[in-house]
């Protein structure tokens, strides 16, 4: 099931749909038996959605303290993996600004009128303010913050936590080790919540179009058609800011990459994209020491596709229940949004897991989530390739900018010996 998750979550689509307009047909909407056999439906995604909340404040804390502590300190490592750093800090702020902006501009959650199953908290409807927002990331306990899944209190804790493990040295390799078997323990237990998927997908489906009718198909391919737009439209101005520092070639590279882009957009699955796009690379004139460092850099941190999915989710699940989130919150789930995401990389439907702490953090109904288990296979295809597309362009960059860019091969080429140490006038270092 594993090697098959995205078909059986097709599967469970399709019976939850049909399962549901089978309902919705047979019973008269005031009808007390629908309304218990779909309160019995949302029990399946429910139960998937508490298990999501399980992971989260292990995982990310794991995750984080780790990666922070095993941080080398190289000068060609800072100088390189600052500039890489700074590319994904401005390219996932954009990609979630832009999300945001569409998403209020669509408004693809509006007219659906959900009610939310426990009254939100003071914190989405109240008056935001600095003070307030200050206070809220830094924890009195790190406990107590991992007993509320309160991210930013956590975030603010393993950062502390992993620049101190780095300082100890060999004194607190133990407890790295220890969170490093944490961060394995937590995938693995990720792996076996994702099983339940086409469950949740079937129960989700099948509750709300029991009780709602098949026109609330129409809304999400909406939602689909308006989020791809958005990904089209990030595109566009990903490459024409390449094309400042590459000029022409800038255009040039998504002819190189497009195998390893088509392979990731059908299985959903940046990973399985990864060699071919060191090949494709290798051939575009990047040297193999500087594309072995900045993208498994960026498969961590710069998920532009994912970045613009947690926005545009998010946003969708408040608009849902009308619940109205001022321009401070928002800015402010922006910056908790690109904060979380840093914290799970390489988890399976990582930006599930991502959207429930930030509904979780800013008390929004958990609950909504449901709402895109149905579609989130097709979205994913799309943020995916984002994903992959954004990391290519930002390799290729960050090697111009060092003065490393080799001439381009031909991109259908056999693979050659991948340049390492060919400077081409550019400084020396990252000898991997």
């Amino acid at each position: 099931m594993a090697k098959r998750l995205t078909l059986f979550i097709l599967i469970g689509m399709v019976a939850g749909i049909a399962l549901g307009a089978a309902l919705h047909a047979g019973y008269p909407a005031d009808s007390k038996t629908l309304a218990n056999v779909a309160d019995l439906l949302k029990l399946l995604p429910e139960v998937f959605l508490r298990l999501i909340k399980m992971i989260i404040a292990p995982l990310i804390l794991g995750t984080l303290v780790t990666g922070i502590a095993a941080m080398g300190d190289s000068s060609a490592l800072g100088r390189i993996g600052g500039r890489a750093l700074g590319w994904f800090v401005c390219a996932s702020l954009t990609s979630i600004g832009l999300g945001l902006v569409l998403v209020n501009l669509f408004q693809p959650g509006h007219g659906l009128h959900f009610v939310a199953a426990a009254p939100v908290t003071a914190l989405a409807t109240g008056d935001f303010t600095f003070r307030h927002f200050v206070l809220e990331i830094v924890p009195t306990s790190v406990i107590d913050a991992m007993a509320q899944n309160n991210v930013l209190q956590i975030l603010v804790f393993a950062l502390v936590a992993g620049v101190a493990l780095s300082a100890l040295g060999e004194t607190g390799a133990p407890l790295v080790r220890g969170a490093e078997a944490l961060v394995a323990m937590m995938l693995t237990m990720t792996g076996y919540v994702m099983q339940a998927a086409p469950l949740a997908v079937f129960g989700a489906l099948a509750s709300v179009i029991a009780t709602r009718g098949l026109g609330i198909i129409v809304t999400y391919g909406a939602f689909v058609a308006e989020f791809y737009a958005g990904l089209a439209l990030f595109w566009l101005l990903l490459f024409s800011v390449a094309s400042v520092f590459l000029g022409r070639r800038a255009w040039l590279l998504a002819r190189y990459v497009r195998e390893p882009l088509l392979l990731a957009y059908s299985t959903a699955s940046s990973e399985s994209a990864l060699p071919r796009l060191f090949e494709a690379l290798d051939r575009f004139g990047v040297p193999r020491r500087i594309s072995g460092f900045v993208l498994p850099l960026g498969y961590s941190f710069n998920l532009d596709g994912s970045m613009m999915y947690t926005s545009f989710a998010t946003m969708f699940i408040a608009q849902a229940y009308n619940i109205p989130l001022s321009a401070g919150q928002q800015l402010a789930m922006l910056l908790t949004l690109m904060i979380t995401s840093k914290g799970i990389a390489g988890v399976p439907r990582a930006s599930l897991v991502v959207i429930a702490a930030t509904l979780t953090q800013f008390g929004l109904p958990v609950e909504g989530i449901a709402l895109l288990l149905g579609v989130d296979t097709f979205l994913d295809m799309g943020r995916t390739a984002t994903n992959v597309i954004g990391n290519a362009v930002a390799t290729a960059v960050i090697t111009h900018w060092e003065g490393m860019l080799q001439p381009p091969m031909d991109p259908d080429a056999p693979v050659a010996m991948p340049p390492h140490d060919t400077p081409e006038h550019g400084r020396k270092g990252l000898h991997l």
